[in-house]
């Protein structure tokens, strides 16, 4: 079985020490779902929620959240991200909108909690601007799709 990198000999939880890692160029690409009733769908699609754009607000609740990971997640670096990308994609079929959020550094340790952060809390903003008109609606599917960097190398998930 792997040791796990946060805890010590004696179990007790640490943050990491990185300061003898190289720093490397870090990516992590994350997503998730929110899906919906047909209404709050066509109000977000068509611009015309109440709260007002919906979408834009939601991308920068997934920027600041990417930024503000390590006050939130407890063993997490704080890290310089150098970029924070959010992408949203109507998934007309079945109702719901994907985020697909990227994140960059160039750093001791990777970004895949800020990217997975990111995703979290913009599907949760996109949740919180049309729960009046849905509170039914379901996040889900929210993962790592792509890192690479540093020791680990490579990861990209399977569809």
């Amino acid at each position: 079985m792997p040791k796990l990198s946060h805890f010590d000999d004696s179990g007790a939880a640490h943050m990491v020490d990185v300061s003898g890692k190289d720093v490397t160029e870090r990516i992590a690409i994350a997503e998730g779902q929110i899906t919906m009733c047909a209404e709050a769908f066509a109000l977000i699609k068509k611009g015309t929620a109440k709260k007002g754009d919906v979408l834009g607000v939601a991308r920068l609740a997934a920027i600041m959240a990417a930024k503000r990971t390590s006050g939130i997640i407890p063993l997490c670096h704080p890290l310089p991200l150098a970029k924070v990308g959010v992408e949203f994609a109507f998934l007309d079929a079945s109702r719901a909108i994907n985020i697909e959020v990227n994140v960059k550094t160039n750093g001791q340790t990777g970004v895949e909690m800020e990217a997975l952060h990111a995703a979290s809390v913009g599907l949760l903003t996109i949740y919180d601007m049309v729960k009046a008109v849905d509170k039914g609606m379901v996040i889900s599917n929210i993962r790592l799709v792509h890192k690479e960097g540093g020791k680990s190398g490579l990861y990209q998930a399977t569809k």
